[in-house]
């Protein structure tokens, strides 16, 4: 099957290239055309425009940062959608509402396409490495479909059910992932501030049980304060209220994730959105701060 794939971002960009490396050779689009250069330099095809991509491909990989550039890239709401979609399978691999990708879903069918909900799990070194997490949902025939060319990019494929399943197992596993890496770095930030050795603080971690992947990744750029992207401090920020909606949708209860809520929307309100989500220290460090000075 012919593939497409169209967002060439931080995550996008290396996901794609892996398709490429694996010969499949995907036609690609993206807004800020520099970004596919590296992509055309693999052996992939660079279409002018999003229609090209549908018009040559028969699986389409959608990478968007949200649902208004999924709409516009789909045509939704146009005449322009049915063609895009009409015959072909696509794949929404973003970050969205379940919500959203119900009604995607529905309209997709309905136009006469395939529609499989793929969301991944894992940061820009992952993307790079072709070790990602996908979580698939859809018609079965659909997610089988695609299975195999998933697999230059991820590592694991789990077939979560209908959609929106997918995109609510990654919203429960990223609801563990915000909370996980603001702890460690709110411990951090408690064995920095009462003088503790820093590095003699993640050896100790690091030789425990608490010790894995993500904390090993985080470790060296918290004792350098190395606040370079894997994943910026706004997506998280937008990952964090899609999960807050549809806790309260459920009438869940999610405390902690509310607390990671508000830190990450004051890390974004302090400038650092652009910045990797260990930047939630800056947060942690105003807080603290606040709290020292003298009341008037």
């Amino acid at each position: 099957m012919d593939v497409g794939f169209i967002g060439l971002g931080v995550m996008g960009q290396p996901m794609a290239l892996n398709l490429a490396r694996a010969g499949m050779a995907p036609t690609v689009w993206n807004r800020t055309a520099a970004r596919s250069e590296p992509l055309r330099a693999a052996g992939a095809e660079v279409a002018a425009n999003p229609r090209e991509v549908f018009e040559r491909a028969g699986a389409v990989f959608l990478m968007l940062a949200d649902e208004a550039a999924t709409d516009a890239v789909l045509g939704r709401g146009t005449p322009d959608f049915a063609s895009h979609v009409a015959g072909r399978t696509v794949v929404h691999m973003g970050t969205t509402s379940p919500h959203y990708s119900r009604g995607l879903e529905a309209d997709v069918r309905a136009a006469g396409g395939d529609y499989v909900e793929a969301p991944v799990s894992g940061s820009r070194v992952p993307a790079e490495t072709g070790q990602l997490v996908a979580m698939a949902a859809g018609e079965p025939a659909a997610v089988e479909s695609v299975r195999p060319l998933l697999r230059p990019m991820c590592r694991e494929v789990f077939a979560c059910g209908p959609a929106p399943n997918a995109l609510l197992m990654k919203l429960s596993v990223n609801l563990f992932l915000i909370t996980l890496v603001t702890g460690f770095t709110e411990a951090f930030h408690f064995a920095d501030r009462h003088g503790l050795d820093r590095r003699l603080f993640l050896d100790v971690l690091d030789a425990g049980p608490m010790a894995s992947g993500v904390s090993r990744m985080k470790a060296p750029k918290l004792l350098a304060r190395d606040f370079g992207v894997q994943a910026a401090a706004l997506d998280v920020l937008k990952n964090n209220r899609l999960i807050f909606e549809a806790a309260r949708e459920a009438r869940l209860a999610s405390p902690l994730l509310d607390v990671c809520h508000a830190l990450f929307g004051e890390t974004v309100a302090l400038g650092h959105g652009d910045r990797d989500m260990v930047a939630v220290l800056h947060a942690l460090e105003a807080r603290t701060d606040r709290g020292r000075r003298p009341a008037p």
